[in-house]
């Protein structure tokens, strides 16, 4: 079978989308193959399943996001508040894209998406993201502690995505506005509980309390 062009994973993955959002998910990857003249073996360099493949394509909008926002020349002096807004703006804007795409994928989930296996990917490429862009956090002078902490923060944010994510879905509004300013009360409210002071108290307390109950047992 002749190529009339190099198959590459993107390609791929922008012909899969534009055949399910046309004619439905293909009846096997031999019918997807020969509908769009390549051969089945192309498709195995990339991808090992059409689950898999789904995996990647919200893999694709997180790394794309990382991409462009790497771009900007000013984006390295950002502050974390300001990185992580930008990235949920061209996130959501590389969603806004893809809406029918991505909509079709959820339109059987109700509101639980922290199980939906097709996240998957994201959900690595956007913690790693959120454990590099340096959040304020408290150093505990111990190790087991301190991982802990990170893994919670990571774990918040997360979840935060999740949450915008559903209100995106459900929004109707002209231009999605009202997920712009979700997200932006979203980062501060999520901003203002991280203080350090608070939190530092809290954590304090427990840890008194932690230690008193082990020495008196």
């Amino acid at each position: 079978m002749g190529n009339q062009e190099i198959i590459t994973e993107d390609k791929i993955i922008e012909l899969y989308m534009d055949t399910v959002l046309i004619s439905g998910k293909p009846a096997s990857i031999y019918a997807f193959a020969q509908k769009n003249e390549f051969e089945e073996s192309e498709f195995y360099k990339y991808f090992s399943s059409f689950e898999n493949l789904e995996k990647s394509i919200f893999g694709v909008f997180a790394k794309e996001t990382i991409h462009l926002l790497h771009k900007t020349e000013a984006y390295k002096d950002y502050t974390s508040k300001d990185k992580l807004l930008s990235f949920y703006f061209t996130f959501f804007e590389l969603l806004t894209a893809n809406r029918s795409y991505v909509l079709l994928q959820f339109q059987h989930i109700k509101s639980d998406f922290s199980k939906l296996s097709v996240l998957k990917e994201l959900r690595s490429e956007f913690l790693k993201y959120v454990s590099n862009i340096e959040l304020e956090k408290i150093d505990f002078k111990n190790d087991k502690i301190n991982k802990i902490q990170d893994k919670t923060i990571t774990e918040a944010y997360w979840l935060q995505l999740l949450m915008i994510l559903k209100f995106w879905i459900d929004d109707k509004s002209s231009n999605f506005e009202k997920t712009d300013v979700f997200i932006e009360k979203s980062i501060k409210v999520a901003f203002d509980i991280q203080q350090i002071t608070p939190v530092k108290s809290v954590i304090d307390l427990a840890k008194f309390l932690w230690k008193e109950k082990g020495t008196s047992v």
